[in-house]
């Protein structure tokens, strides 16, 4: 079989498997409104948390960082393509999850990625929770160090692997929203651990950052952490593509720490920076983060509305305070013949399936937004309830 022959078999068995993903194409601004391949349809599928990525107020701000930036760095932050604006932007983040500094990297994936591979090598050990996300997976296995997948949320498991290691250097790595699951990691019986065996906790808050704690601080903030003696150990990492409404992630925490991944993490030394002109449009996401309350207190009701009004008996609504709110019906082929459906009646939910959750566990990510109204949220609750009965 040629190189050319093996890709093909490959796609087949995928296509066989209910597995193929394929793209869709929205003509329309992120929003719960959009425009798929030519049909209007109603979208629970993004993570614009908060309604933002096409918020005027924070669209203004970005055109008019391009119109004072332009639309490039123009090489890696350590040459030339670091900006003021960047550093006004990094200085804000820290200020605003309790944190003495931040980076500001160009996406999630690459701060996820870069962080381990920066604090640990061969001999040192990563201990992570089985659930958490790929780049997760991906930093831990670029880092060379032994990776501990413990089962997910199992701290008697987690308890176990730490008291048998002996590597010198430790990190305990999580998910704080679990983006498939919605449920939320203990960060402060993680840190308990952490501390107990002098390891790093390591927290991507990508889907808590905007949308917990006290003005959308995030996971950490809510948790108490911020100010809790042993914070230092906690690299936190957030996402500003989600609820931020824009693009680009960053990594906050004790000083000396975000000095040394600023030296040696290779995802933010070997790539151009971001747009200074996202980092001006950032500025005033916080801005609208930090004033949000109103967002997150509709959120919140909307979250309350349809865990009250989707009553499944088949299919399993997974327990979620969170906008992730995962509804399990397992089999591929219907996962994907209820999204179907779900089209066919003017919703857009996409199917969830292996490798992104296990075997059998294929799913619906339903995700909610602040730019959502109630009797949209009411419209997809009943719809779901209707196909569950008549696909019995």
């Amino acid at each position: 079989m040629s190189l050319r022959d093996d890709l093909h078999a490959g796609l087949a068995a995928l296509e066989r498997d209910a597995l193929r993903r394929r793209r869709r194409r929205n003509t329309l601004p992120c929003a719960p409104h959009a425009q798929v391949d030519g049909r209007a349809l109603l979208a629970f599928g993004s993570n614009d948390y908060l309604g933002l990525a096409a918020e005027p107020a924070l669209a203004a701000a970005l055109a008019a960082g391009a119109q004072r930036f332009g639309t490039g760095a123009g090489a890696s932050h350590l040459v030339t393509g670091h900006h003021a604006v960047h550093d006004e932007l990094e200085t804000a983040l820290a200020r605003f999850v309790g944190a003495e500094r931040a980076l500001y990297f160009s996406t999630g994936y690459m701060a996820n990625s870069g962080v381990l591979p920066a604090l640990l090598g061969r001999g040192d050990a990563v201990f992570a929770d089985r659930l958490n996300h790929a780049s997760l997976v991906d930093g831990a296995l670029l880092s060379r160090a032994e990776l501990h997948r413990y089962p997910h949320l199992d701290l008697a498991a987690l308890d176990t692997l730490l008291e048998r290691s002996s590597a010198r250097r430790k990190a305990i790595v999580t998910d704080a929203v679990f983006s498939m699951d919605g449920d939320v990691a203990p960060l402060p019986a993680l840190l308990e651990r952490a501390a107990r065996h002098d390891a790093w906790l390591i927290v991507d808050d990508a889907h808590g950052f905007g949308v917990l704690g006290p003005q959308g601080r995030g996971t950490v903030a809510e948790a108490g952490l911020s100010v809790h003696p042993e914070a230092w150990r906690i690299v936190l990492i957030g996402t500003l593509g989600k609820a931020a409404g824009v693009a680009g992630a960053f990594v906050a925490g004790e000083a000396t720490l975000v000095e040394w991944l600023l030296q040696k993490t290779r995802t933010y030394i070997f790539t151009t920076g971001a747009p200074p002109a996202l980092a001006h449009a950032l500025l005033e996401s916080l801005r609208l983060i930090e004033a949000g309350d109103g967002r997150r207190a509709h959120l919140n009701r909307l979250i309350t509305l349809f865990r009250t009004r989707a009553q499944l008996q088949r299919w399993r609504l997974l327990p979620s305070r969170t906008p992730v709110q995962p509804v399990v019906i397992g089999d591929n082929d219907e996962t994907l013949a209820v999204s179907a459906a779900l089209e066919a009646a003017g919703l857009w939910v996409p199917a969830i399936r292996p490798p992104t959750v296990p075997t059998g566990s294929a799913r619906l990510r339903i995700s909610l937004s602040a730019a959502h109204r109630e009797d949209e949220v009411i419209r997809l609750a009943d719809t779901l309830c209707e196909l569950e009965r008549q696909l019995a």
